[in-house]
C-alpha cells in the first residue's frame, strides 16, 4: 500500500489538471482526484502502468461528473465561467505551451462546447500527449472513434482559440500598466490598454452583485465604468493584488480585511485586452482563500463613489455596481 501511496502522490498533479481542465472546476477535480485515489486504494490487481491507469480513472470519473453538471450549467443565472485557478500543478517543460492555453479561461469556455467525450479525448491527447490507445482505454472508444473525437473537437477550438501571439512577460507587463492605470483611474489612460471591442463580463451566479446583466461592451463604456469604481473602492481600503489567473495575467481583488471579493483574468492579444473575465460568485472562490461579503462590498463602493461625486461637484449617477 505504501508504494501505491507514493505512485498516487506522484501522479495527483497530473491527475488534477486533467480533471480541471475536463470540469472547469477546482473543487469538482479535487473530488474526482480523491475519488480516484479511493478506486485504487480498493483494487486488487496491479496495474501494468499506473501513470495509464490512473488517468483513465480520474478521467471517466469526471465524464461522468460533467454530464451530470450540463443541466446545472444550462440553467445558471447569467455568465458562466470556470473556477479561476491560480497555478496549475502539472508542469512538463516539453508541453508547456498546451498546458498554459489550454487552461486559459478563453480555451476552457471553448471546452465547454464540446460533448464530454470529445472534451476528454481533447485534453489527453492535444493537451497532455497521451497515445490513441491510452485515450480509448481512458473514454471507452476505439481508437479510430477517438480519433475522430480528437479531429472534431480539435476543428472547434481551433475556430474560436485565440492566439495568445505576444510573450507572457509582455503580456503580464501590460497587465501591470494597466492595474496601475486603473488604481489611477483615468479613462484616458484605461482606454489605450481596451481593444475597440473589448467586453468585462461578470460570473456572479445570482449569489453577489454585478453589474447590469453581467456584460459591459466597448472600451469607453468599460475604461468608464472602471474609472468610476477605481478610487472609491480604493479608498474604503479594496486591494487589487495582480496574479496569473488560469495562466493569463490578472488580479485578485481584496477588501480592507484581505478577504477576496473576486477575480480577474485577462485576455491580452495583439497588445490590447480583449475581455476582462470576473468571477465575483463565491462559491467559486473559497479555494481561493477567506471571501468577502461582496454585497457590503458594494454598497462601501458606491457611497464612496456618491461622496466623491457630491465633494466634486459631479454627477451623482455616475456606474455603479448592483444586485440585477
Amino acid at each position: 500500500m505504501r508504494a501505491r501511496v507514493e505512485e498516487f502522490e506522484e501522479l495527483r498533479p497530473l491527475l488534477f489538471s486533467i480533471a480541471y481542465r475536463i470540469l472547469g472546476s477546482v473543487s469538482e477535480a479535487e473530488d474526482a482526484v480523491q475519488d480516484t485515489w479511493l478506486r485504487y486504494a480498493g483494487s486488487r490487481t496491479e496495474p501494468v502502468s499506473s501513470k495509464a491507469f490512473l488517468s483513465a480513472v480520474v478521467t471517466r470519473i469526471s465524464v461522468d461528473v460533467l454530464r451530470s453538471a450540463r443541466h446545472r450549467r444550462e440553467e445558471y443565472v447569467g455568465p458562466w465561467f470556470p473556477e479561476p485557478l491560480l497555478s496549475d500543478p502539472y508542469e512538463d517543460p516539453e508541453r508547456a505551451a498546451e498546458l498554459a492555453d489550454s487552461v486559459s479561461m478563453a480555451a476552457l469556455l471553448l471546452l465547454e462546447r464540446l460533448s464530454p467525450l470529445e472534451r476528454a479525448a481533447f485534453v489527453l491527447r492535444e493537451v497532455f500527449g497521451f497515445g490513441f490507445a491510452e485515450v480509448a482505454s481512458a473514454v471507452g472508444r476505439s481508437e479510430a472513434a477517438c480519433r475522430q473525437l480528437v479531429v472534431r473537437a480539435r476543428r472547434h477550438m481551433d475556430a474560436g482559440r485565440p492566439r495568445f501571439a505576444a510573450d507572457q512577460r509582455e503580456r503580464e507587463e501590460l497587465a501591470v500598466r494597466f492595474f496601475e492605470a486603473f488604481k489611477e483611474g483615468a479613462v484616458g489612460n484605461l482606454m489605450e490598454f481596451l481593444a475597440a471591442d473589448v467586453q468585462l463580463v461578470g460570473d456572479a451566479g445570482g449569489k453577489a452583485p454585478q453589474w447590469g446583466r453581467g456584460v459591459v461592451a466597448g472600451a469607453r463604456n468599460v475604461a468608464g465604468m472602471l474609472a468610476a469604481l477605481a478610487g472609491p473602492f480604493l479608498q474604503i481600503g479594496g486591494v487589487v493584488e495582480p496574479q496569473v489567473v488560469n495562466g493569463q495575467p490578472g488580479a485578485i481583488f481584496r477588501d480592507g480585511d484581505g478577504r477576496v471579493v473576486n477575480t480577474w483574468a485577462l485576455d491580452i492579444v495583439d497588445g490590447q485586452i480583449q475581455a476582462i473575465r470576473a468571477v465575483v460568485n463565491p462559491d467559486k472562490l473559497r479555494h481561493v482563500g477567506p471571501v468577502a461579503d461582496a454585497w457590503a462590498v458594494v454598497q462601501e463602493t458606491n457611497a464612496a463613489l456618491r461622496t466623491t461625486d457630491w465633494a466634486r461637484g459631479e454627477n451623482p449617477t455616475r456606474p455603479g455596481l448592483s444586485g440585477q
